[in-house]
């Protein structure tokens, strides 16, 4: 081959690329699932603190006013400290056995704290369980799931990029 071709090889790749004629530079990549706890920092997918806190106030075991004779939920108040009307976090929770082991979890979005005038920043709702009696505690996940971009399955041109982690399912050791 002449050194033309060598020299002319690299600019028609690049320029592919930048068309968005290449689908071999889209990846996917997962977060790292954060350490739970009662009270969290709220993460990025780059694991940067968003300014925002999320923590459980309370919890307990009672029966959801709706349903009843479902017999006891977790019925947990929750609060995100440092969001407002422009960041709209929202965390996995999850109710834990003893060993941290997920009994059942939902996401939480700090939108949903709507408290009294008091403390406009809380909020509660329920997790419904098989087995309440080995709920032991329940815990926010601190990772980011707001914001989760398109992925190279569905969009090979703009998807792809850091997405946050699979959130946790029952079961799973927290």
């Amino acid at each position: 081959m002449s050194p033309r071709v060598f020299a002319v090889a690299p600019l028609a790749l690049a320029l592919l690329a930048l068309s968005g004629c290449s689908s071999w530079g889209c990846t996917d990549t997962r977060a790292e699932r954060g350490t739970p706890g009662a009270r969290v920092r709220v993460v990025d997918t780059d694991g940067r603190p968003l300014g925002v806190t999320a923590v459980v106030v309370d919890w307990r075991l009672e029966p959801h006013p709706q349903v009843p004779t479902d017999g006891d939920q977790v019925h947990f108040r929750f609060r995100f400290d440092g969001a407002d009307e422009n960041s709209d976090p929202a965390v996995d929770v999850c109710a834990v056995d003893e060993k941290r082991v997920a009994v059942g979890c939902d996401l939480v979005e700090s939108s949903q704290a709507f408290g009294p005038a008091a403390d406009p920043r809380t909020g509660d709702a329920w997790l419904a369980v098989e087995h309440p009696e080995r709920v032991a505690g329940v815990l926010f996940i601190p990772n980011d799931q707001s914001y989760d971009r398109r992925t190279c399955a569905v969009d090979v041109k703009d998807g792809g990029g850091m997405h946050p982690p699979e959130s946790p399912s029952r079961g799973d050791q927290l």
